[in-house]
């Protein structure tokens, strides 16, 4: 006896990868309709599961290479929160290892902020190391934005507590490690870097959010710092408080000191 429509979206729905591909070859000869619709449907996820495979093969494959080439410990470096007018510029460094491959790893901006802390709470549990490390805007203003940038790397770097054979730095050099190499874009091409963005962004997050409690009315859990018309209002009403970088317009042109 065929089995039930029920039965077979049931058997569908916990395969995936090969073992999916092989019953969708069994149960797409069944001309019923609902046996149908039930096999377009898992069809779509198989292409959906074999496409974020080819990516993460892609996102991978420098790393993959360098360890091919006898370097074991890999290292991405990224930042966030350089343009925000308000908050600390905030760096990460992560070393993966090359297993497992973290499903939907990605650029965090690529990343809806629910999705951005599982795969941080992921990136976190597999991680051979992973650091975080801020330079907060006083600073800021006292060295500038790339020696800050690079102050939070080095200390990121430092923080992980291994010594990396190869460093992988978002955007431009940064000059953190002998065998650093940047990568235009790293966050959305390399995996390291990509893991790295999710941890520096999650962690500025829940930074600012708590801030936040003790500056009401400026909305830091909301912008996060960064210059929405939300927060430029707040600071034409309210002034400036002692996160925000008095080196930025309209943080500089504003007299009130909280």
């Amino acid at each position: 006896m065929a089995p039930s429509i029920p039965e077979i979206h049931a058997t569908l729905a916990r395969a995936s990868g090969r073992k999916l591909a092989q019953l969708l070859s069994e149960f797409e000869g069944d001309e019923r309709a609902g046996v149908q619709a039930i096999c377009a449907s898992a069809q779509a996820r198989l292409k959906a599961q074999r496409a974020e495979a080819s990516r993460l093969r892609r996102i991978y494959k420098l790393e993959d290479e360098l360890r091919a080439q006898g370097v074991s410990l890999i290292a991405g470096l990224d930042e966030v929160g350089r343009g925000c007018l308000a908050g600390p510029v905030t760096a990460a460094a992560v070393i993966l290892p090359p297993a497992p491959r973290i499903d939907g790893l990605d650029d965090s901006k690529r990343l809806l902020p629910e999705r951005r802390e599982q795969i941080a709470a992921v990136i976190l549990d597999v991680a051979l190391a992973s650091c975080v490390a801020h330079v907060q805007a006083d600073e800021i203003d006292a060295i500038g934005m790339t020696a800050a940038i690079k102050k939070a790397m080095t200390h990121a770097l430092d923080g992980c507590g291994l010594a990396p054979g190869s460093v992988l730095v978002d955007g431009l050099p940064v000059h953190v490690h002998p065998s650093e190499k940047a990568i235009v874009q790293g966050d959305s091409k390399v995996a390291a870097i990509a893991a790295a963005s999710v941890i520096a962004k999650v962690e500025r997050d829940a930074l600012m959010r708590s801030v936040a409690e003790d500056y009401p009315g400026w909305g830091f859990d909301v912008h996060k710092g960064y210059s929405t018309a939300e927060h430029l209002a707040a600071i034409r009403e309210m002034g400036v408080t002692p996160l925000h970088r008095r080196s930025f317009a309209p943080c500089a042109d504003d007299p009130t000191l909280f």
